[in-house]
């Protein structure tokens, strides 16, 4: 993609809203312990996307079933 160029890297763009989530605009980073980036890490790894057809980064990473639907 091209720089400056979001619509051309829309998952990238999900991931950065969904890790706002965590991590509002202005969140002192060095506030932040490693284990709980750690857990927003797993959590992340562990929602559903729909474009790996609802399946978890996590579930198409290890190729692995969490999920029957």
């Amino acid at each position: 993609p091209d720089p400056h160029s979001p619509w051309q890297r829309g998952t990238n763009e999900n991931t950065n809203g969904l890790l706002r989530e965590y991590l509002p605009k202005g969140t002192d980073l060095d506030s932040i312990t490693d284990r709980q980036i750690q857990a927003y890490a797993e959590q992340m790894n562990n929602r559903p996307r729909k474009c790996l057809g609802w399946k978890t980064p996590y579930e198409i990473f290890f190729n692995v079933v969490l999920h029957l639907i």
